[in-house]
C-alpha cells in the first residue's frame, strides 16, 4: 500500500468525560526561596512556582548538566588523564592530583556527591575539548531541553563568568530530562561511593552532600549548591507510591525545609490519575473494519481533588478509506492519530493512538470455525 501525500487531516471520533477518585487536601505553606518550582516528573506539570523564570545565578546545581553530559558522552569506562588548570579549580574539591587517571564514572560521583569543581573541570576538558567547548555543548543541550532562559559559562557553577544563570523552571527541566537516565539517578541517588585510589594505600570514599537523601525518606536524589553571589541553591527530587517530584530553590536560606514542605503539599494535593487506561480504545463506533486502535502505555496525569472530575479527552484518527485504515503498516502497525487530554477545559498533553490490523489469517480461521459448528452440531444440513 502506498503512503498517501496529501496534508494530514484528522476527524473527531470521541469525548470522553472521566470521573476519578479524589484526592487528600493538603495545608497552605511558602518557601523561603527567593524562587522555586515544584514539578512532577512524568508530564511535568508545576504544581507549585514562585517566580519560576526569574534568571538567577545557581552555583553547584549547574553541576546536573555536567553530570548528564558526561553520562551520555557514552565514555564513564574511560579513564581521564587530570590536568594541572582542573586541580587549580577553586572551592570544593575531590583533590585530584596532576596527570593522575581516574575514571570517568568516578569523576562523576565526586562530582555529584561531593561537588567537586576539579572533577567538574576536568570532565569539562575531557568531554569538551576544553571548559569553553563544554560550554557550548551545555548550551547546546539546554536548548534541545527547552531551557530558554538558561546560559552555561562553564562546567560547576563558579562565579568566575558573569553570563551562568538559569532559572528555576529550566533547572526542574533538566533535572526531569536527566531523571529520565537510570545511571543518572543511581550517581544522584546515591550516598556514599568508593573510587579506588592507586597512589595511596586507601581509597577515596565521598558521602553525599544532600542531607535531605538522610532527612526525608522518600527523597530520590539532587544536587547542592553555594556561591556567594548565588548563596543557597537546591535541586532534589522525590518519590512516593507513582508519582515522583522534582523540587528546586534558589537563593533560598532554609532551603531543607522548603523542599519537605513542597514535597509534603505536592504528594498530599495531587494524586496521579489514570486518565486513559493501555489497551484498546473503546468507542461508540469502530473506526477501522481491518483493525484496532490502541494507547501503548496507561496516561498518568497529576490531579489534585477539585481537578478529578474536570479531565476529558479528545480522540482524533485519521479518515479511513473505504472503511479501512489508509495508510501503510510497518510490523502490523501505525500512528492513526492522538488522544488529547484536557484539564478543566484546557489541553494539558497529547499522546499517540496506534492502530494494529486484525490477522485476516485468524479471522478467517475463526470464520470458519463459526461456519464448522452448526454443521457439526446438526443445524445445517442438505437433508
Amino acid at each position: 500500500m502506498k503512503i498517501l501525500n496529501r496534508p494530514a487531516i484528522s476527524i473527531l471520533i470521541f469525548i470522553l468525560l472521566l470521573g476519578l477518585a479524589p484526592a487528600s487536601s493538603a495545608t497552605a505553606f511558602s518557601v523561603s526561596g527567593q524562587a522555586a518550582v515544584l514539578m512532577e516528573q512524568k508530564t511535568g506539570r508545576v504544581l507549585f512556582e514562585k517566580q519560576p523564570h526569574t534568571q538567577m545565578r545557581i552555583a553547584s546545581i549547574t553541576k546536573i548538566m555536567t553530570a548528564i553530559l558526561a553520562i551520555e558522552s557514552g565514555k564513564m569506562e574511560r579513564y581521564v588523564k587530570v590536568s594541572d588548570s582542573a586541580v587549580r579549580t577553586e572551592g570544593s574539591s575531590i583533590y585530584l592530583k596532576p596527570g593522575e587517571r581516574i575514571k570517568l564514572e568516578d569523576l562523576v560521583y565526586g562530582l555529584m556527591l561531593r561537588s567537586g569543581n576539579d572533577a567538574a573541570a576536568a570532565i569539562g576538558e575531557y568531554v569538551g575539548g576544553s571548559e569553553e567547548g563544554f560550554a557550548f555543548l551545555m548550551n547546546q543541550k539546554a536548548a534541545e531541553i527547552g531551557m530558554y532562559n538558561t546560559v552555561f559559562s562553564n562546567p560547576h557553577g563558579l562565579d568566575n563568568k558573569e553570563n551562568h544563570y538559569s532559572t528555576a523552571y529550566d533547572m526542574a527541566l533538566l533535572t526531569r530530562y536527566a531523571m529520565n537516565n537510570d545511571l543518572y539517578r543511581k550517581i544522584s541517588g546515591a550516598k556514599v561511593h568508593r573510587a579506588p585510589n592507586p597512589e595511596e594505600t586507601w581509597d577515596r570514599e565521598w558521602r553525599n552532600k544532600n542531607r535531605l537523601l538522610s532527612m526525608y525518606s522518600f527523597c530520590t536524589g539532587g544536587k547542592t549548591g553555594y556561591t556567594k553571589r548565588a548563596k543557597r541553591t537546591l535541586v532534589t527530587t522525590a518519590k512516593k507510591g507513582e508519582m515522583e517530584l522534582i523540587a528546586v530553590t534558589l537563593n533560598a536560606p532554609n532551603d531543607w525545609n522548603d523542599h519537605i514542605s513542597m514535597f509534603e503539599s505536592g504528594f498530599s494535593t495531587f494524586d496521579m490519575a489514570e486518565v486513559i487506561p493501555k489497551g484498546e480504545i473503546q468507542l461508540d463506533k469502530k473506526p477501522y473494519k481491518d483493525g484496532n486502535v490502541f494507547i501503548g502505555r496507561a496516561i498518568l496525569y497529576p490531579a489534585s481533588e477539585r481537578e478529578f472530575g474536570t479531565f476529558s479527552v479528545e480522540y482524533k484518527l485519521k479518515p479511513p478509506k473505504g472503511g479501512k485504515f489508509p495508510d501503510e503498516l510497518v510490523n502490523g502497525m501505525a500512528t492513526a492519530g492522538k488522544a488529547i487530554i484536557y484539564l478543566d477545559g484546557r489541553a494539558v498533553k497529547s499522546v499517540p493512538i496506534h492502530f494494529k490490523r486484525i490477522s485476516q489469517k485468524r479471522t478467517g480461521y475463526i470464520n470458519g470455525l463459526k461456519r464448522f459448528i452448526p454443521i457439526a452440531m446438526g443445524l445445517k444440513s442438505n437433508g
